[in-house]
């Protein structure tokens, strides 16, 4: 059984990682979560530990879940350690016991992000071993698909019949977390995953047992930032980016093709109140918001 333990700190969309003292014997000036020694099935203690090394209170501290131990060298020898997730809702850090300073990273940054240090500027940071790889075992990372423009539904629903089959793919079942098609986004979407090779899996670019997913290319290399992303995620209201005095095109109903001047948004209602540039008499015409392009913005 494992007396091991790295607990990973995670406040919204960014991790807290550690940065270890350099009189430290193992793994001096490395980065990673909160290291300790003791049961990692007592929550309790893990969580205490967490505030001896950071300064987080332990009511701020909320446990997630645990993963499978994984072998670590420690000089000479192997200690199998159990990696933990807690969320927190504070973002104050003071760096004490083996620690000398912390920083909050987005996920995609845990193994390289760069060195604040002028000298370290364009070098990747010194990390523990496997620190993003436990962190997956977790957590979870966004990855993007390259697809064919139009297929993006398509290529999400092939996926999500793959993950509920019981074939070749059922092993990485509890790997994929979820795919998510964003709407201004074409030829891409994301695949929520705890490593990149579950995804090569997923679509058949590794391996002969999986089929190549149709309309698939590949797997964008690395992994994706939420603070990249999250922006093409959220849901954005169909009045977004247009204002009074825009010139339009109608895109759809009895108006489609003709070209108007917006007088009026109504954000409530997603609808725009426009004049035809063509109409022989000047008439207010109300359309929904959906169904206009914005042509010429306003100075």
């Amino acid at each position: 059984m494992s007396d091991a333990f790295i607990a990973y700190v995670r406040h919204e969309d960014k991790v807290l990682i550690m940065q270890r003292a350099d009189e430290v014997s193992d793994f001096p000036g490395a980065w990673d979560g909160v290291y300790g020694i003791g049961n990692p099935q007592d929550v309790d203690s893990v969580a205490a530990r967490i505030t001896e090394c950071t300064g987080i209170p332990t009511e701020s501290l909320s446990y997630i879940r645990s993963g499978p131990a994984r072998g670590l060298a420690f000089g000479n020898s192997l200690r199998d350690v159990i990696p933990l997730l807690f969320v927190t809702d504070s973002t104050e850090v003071t760096s004490k016991t083996i620690y000398k300073s912390h920083s909050w990273v987005d996920p995609a940054f845990i193994e390289n992000v760069k060195s604040d240090r002028a000298e370290g500027i364009g070098s990747p940071r010194y990390a523990i071993p496997q620190i993003g790889a436990m962190y997956g075992d977790v957590a979870s990372f966004l990855y993007i698909l390259k697809t064919s423009i139009g297929q993006e539904q398509n290529v999400a629903k092939e996926i999500r019949a793959r993950l509920s089959g019981t074939g070749s793919l059922k092993d990485i079942q509890d790997e994929i977390f979820g795919v998510l098609v964003a709407p201004h986004m074409n030829g891409y979407i994301f695949v929520e995953a705890s490593a990149f090779h579950h995804v090569e899996k997923l679509i058949g670019t590794v391996g002969m047992t999986t089929t190549r997913l149709k309309n698939c290319r590949k797997v964008l290399p690395g992994v994706s930032p939420l603070e990249n992303t999250l922006s093409y995620l959220e849901p954005k209201a169909a009045t977004a980016g247009i204002e009074e005095g825009c010139i339009i095109e109608i895109s759809g109903g009895a108006f489609k093709g003709q070209s108007a001047r917006v007088i009026r948004v109504t954000e409530s209602k997603e609808e725009v109140t426009v004049e035809l540039f063509e109409a022989a008499v000047p008439v207010a015409l109300t359309v929904r918001a959906d169904q206009v392009r914005v042509t010429q913005r306003v100075e």
